[in-house]
């Protein structure tokens, strides 16, 4: 039995967004922050020290360590960073070189996202009503309006924008979770490559550090095929099946289980929920909004598909305590969610959309442009001084390029707010491309005319080279404890050799020792070592890097 359908969709609004300017907007929002910068403080440059540390042969492939402790068990993302600046290192440098290939991750998962998509509209139960006299959406240009409309609600999710450009495991297994929602779309359509798709997609997912997201999405999936009315679709469930018995196997075979669910309190779930109204803005508005008007059609794929990857990452979120980068694998599903919200949506919520997003992200440009000016020229004055309180030492350079591609970008948003106002008000994926482009906007705009205070205040290099000024070149340091990020900048940036382990201060020969302290605290020095130096980090007034060296070590 059909059920009633909620899409009235007429084909003059599923006309084509144009290929060039949707690439240029892709390309707006993946490129920047990819070249001229440190990796920054934290699981950034945590996953580069280990990966830079395999590719320069201090440490296995198979069990890397970091300052000789032992880091997380995601090997397969390390691996390709690593290999990624052992054959790039030369030309690009270690930062740039590892930052490529997932570079190229947050490319093909904004793909596949398209492609999940595409297929799911095309299924007959999400296609639109058939008008009495004709007029109606045809199936292809509807589902490439969806398509287009599932990939513009990605790109303006905030969540994505900060951890999707990072060098970290948790975007390996961004691209797997698009692969396997791409796997179970393309059923029906595409049997070869779909069943590629969810054999690669689910073992590649475990092996970068989510085995119990691989076998509760594998179960989801099995489930969702089951259910299915096509036959072919059920046919696809084994597959799905064998594909999570390999990501068992394959996270048995690299190391990679892992369990680290956490107690929840009240005040938990309240910061969980803020977490979340921000963090999937504005996906999560439009999901809703699309679940009611679909509440019918749970049971079909458009809806379960989707709905099985965003399930098991908010419960892994959930059983994670809030874990960001538990709920960054929601957004592929999500997204295409989100898609299936605009043909109901009504045109007074469309316009409070385009209203919203017009406002909030030209101020927000234009305070990235008053910011920057006063970086440069010392005008308006308190934002300057805003600045050189926060980052203390810094000093503003100007980069031509930078400039002109901020103006670039300002040109092209401008453009794009005459072009949605003026053309296109009919067009399926109207509602979503002021939301996206003001993202990319804002995005570029921080990545250029902010990029060298950002990276001052977020690469641990400046507090390496105040080190220096107390610790020999190739020295052995002991910092017991010390997080991974630090350990990191430490071998990296400073060339030293790190002993990190907790035990470390009663075993190490190294004639150095490093303790990180509150502002406010005054330890006394351990036996056997006198303090050097006192080192803080320029945009950190809360804790001190104590520098001891050996007693008698001149």
């Amino acid at each position: 039995m059909n059920l009633p359908n909620p899409a009235l969709v007429p084909q003059t609004a599923v006309r084509r967004l144009p290929r060039w300017p949707l690439l240029l907007l892709c390309a707006a929002y993946v490129l920047p922050g990819v070249f001229g910068r440190d990796p920054w403080r934290n699981a950034d440059l945590a996953a580069f020290g280990r990966m830079v540390a395999m590719a320069e042969g201090r440490t296995s492939w198979w069990s890397p360590l970091l300052g000789g402790v032992a880091g997380d068990s995601a090997p397969l993302p390390h691996w390709l960073g690593a290999a990624a600046i052992a054959l790039g290192q030369p030309l690009l440098g270690a930062p740039l070189a590892a930052r490529v290939p997932f570079a190229l991750l947050l490319a093909a998962t904004m793909a596949l996202v398209w492609y999940a998509a595409f297929h799911l509209a095309r299924t007959e139960a999400a296609q639109p009503v058939a008008f009495a006299f004709g007029g109606q959406a045809e199936p292809v240009d509807y589902a490439r309006a969806i398509a287009d409309a599932a990939l513009l609600a990605l790109i303006a999710t905030l969540g994505l924008l900060q951890l999707g450009h990072e060098t970290t495991p948790e975007l390996a297994q961004l691209a797997a979770v698009a692969l396997f929602g791409y796997g179970l779309a393309a059923a029906p359509f595409r049997v070869a490559r779909a069943r590629l798709a969810v054999l690669f997609a689910l073992p590649v997912l475990a092996g970068s550090g989510a085995p119990v997201m691989a076998l509760a999405m594998g179960v989801g999936g099995v489930v969702a095929c089951a259910a299915s009315r096509l036959a072919q679709v059920r046919r696809f469930a084994p597959w799905v099946g064998a594909a999570a018995a390999v990501s068992a196997l394959a996270a048995q075979a690299l190391g990679s289980w892992q369990f680290r669910a956490q107690p929840l309190a009240l005040d938990d779930l309240v910061g969980i929920g803020r977490q979340w109204l921000w963090f999937l803005w504005p996906a999560w508005l439009l999901a809703l909004w699309t679940l009611w008007r679909w509440r019918r059609h749970l049971t079909y794929r458009h809806l379960s598909v989707p709905l099985v990857t965003v399930v098991v990452a908010l419960g892994a979120n959930l059983a994670l305590a809030g874990s960001d980068r538990a709920l960054l694998l929601a957004l592929p599903g999500l997204a295409v969610l989100a898609a299936f919200a605009l043909p109901t949506l009504r045109r007074s919520a469309a316009a409070a959309i385009d209203w919203f997003s017009m406002l909030f992200f030209t101020f927000g440009a234009l305070f990235i442009w008053v910011m920057y000016a006063a970086m440069q020229t010392g005008f308006p004055a308190k934002p300057a001084a805003n600045v050189a309180k926060l980052a203390p030492g810094f000093e503003p350079t100007f980069s031509p390029l930078a400039l002109a591609l901020a103006l670039a970008g300002t040109a092209a948003w401008l453009w794009l707010l005459r072009w949605r106002t003026g053309r296109h008000r009919q067009a399926l994926w109207k509602s979503l491309v002021l939301p996206a482009g003001g993202v990319a906007l804002c995005w570029l705009l921080a990545m250029t005319l902010w990029l060298p205070v950002l990276d001052y205040a977020r690469s641990l290099r400046p507090w390496v080279q105040r080190l220096a000024q107390h610790v020999p070149p190739a020295t052995c340091i002991a910092a017991p404890g010390m997080a991974a990020a630090g350990v990191a900048a430490l071998e990296h940036f400073g060339g030293w050799r790190v002993e990190a382990a907790r035990d470390a201060l009663g075993s190490t020969r190294c004639s150095h020792l490093l303790q990180l302290t509150r502002a406010r605290a005054d330890p006394a020095a351990p036996t056997g070592w006198t303090l050097q130096a006192e080192v803080m980090r320029p945009t950190d007034r809360e804790e001190r890097t104590l520098v001891y060296r050996r007693t008698g070590t001149p």
